[in-house]
């Protein structure tokens, strides 16, 4: 019996509100983030996971207060990421009211905080946030990004996600940049072949926009698939994509 897919929104936070754009630009106010968390909760979400994509920048002290807020009135997981660079932020998170938190930028410039994450709280708190798009010049054709995929980190994507999960990481969040908001369906190629190198839970996001989308990633290697604007904006809802699931002899909860 293999698991029940996960089915996740994600909710793209910037100074307390939820927004969304197409390859992380031309951001738009999709709501506020604790009001659709239990929008969500109540559709039947699965997980919900909080990307606070100026963190590396701005104001750490929203992010928490949003946290505290949400798991107070939401009791599915909830998964943090943004900004988080050390044992201390995430503990931080932890006592929030998240129950994983995600690594990106931090991990890549020094990889053994995944193993000092880890050896703390557990690997099944820490999510390894990859943002990864198509590059002719990396040997498995995918690269890593940082900065909301504006830089290129020079690092093959499917190597890095087999090196953290030696390193300790307990689930891989890939999102592929290059389908981002374009609901032109998910990055296929790009799921197998990472899901090719780690037995951790894989999650694919990027470019869900059809109900037809979410079954092929899962069948390509995805335990769980994400998505944002289609739900943000009514276009789909969870229990359209777990009835689409379940069609295709999937098990979802």
């Amino acid at each position: 019996m293999s698991l029940a897919v996960r089915v996740i929104p994600c909710l793209d936070v910037d100074e307390g509100r939820v927004v969304k754009g197409v390859n992380f630009v031309d951001l738009v106010d999709a709501g506020d983030p604790v009001e659709m968390a239990r929008v969500y909760d109540a559709e039947g979400a699965d997980e919900l996971t909080f990307l606070d994509i100026t963190a590396s920048s701005g104001d750490r002290a929203t992010t928490y207060e949003m946290v505290g807020s949400t798991a107070e009135q939401v009791f599915i997981p909830l998964t943090v990421g943004g900004g988080v660079r050390t044992v201390d932020d995430v503990d931080r998170l932890l006592r929030a009211g998240a129950d994983k938190v995600g690594i990106n930028t931090a991990a890549i410039a020094r990889p053994e905080v995944i193993a000092e994450i880890t050896h703390r709280f557990g690997n099944q708190v820490l999510v390894l946030s990859v943002d990864a798009r198509r590059a002719t010049d990396q040997p498995s054709g995918f690269e890593v990004t940082t900065h909301g995929g504006r830089r290129s980190a020079g690092l093959d994507a499917v190597e890095w996600v087999r090196r953290a999960t030696e390193l300790g990481i307990g689930e891989v969040l890939l999102n592929s940049m290059d389908a981002d908001g374009t609901k032109s369906g998910y990055d296929l190629e790009m799921i197998s072949a990472v899901r090719g190198v780690t037995q951790v839970p894989l999650v694919a996001s990027g470019g869900a926009g059809r109900l037809e989308h979410f079954a092929p990633a899962v069948e390509a290697g995805a335990d769980a698939v994400l998505a944002a604007s289609v739900f943000h904006f009514g276009e789909l809802t969870i229990g359209a994509v777990k009835d689409a699931l379940r069609l295709a002899g999937h098990s979802v909860r």
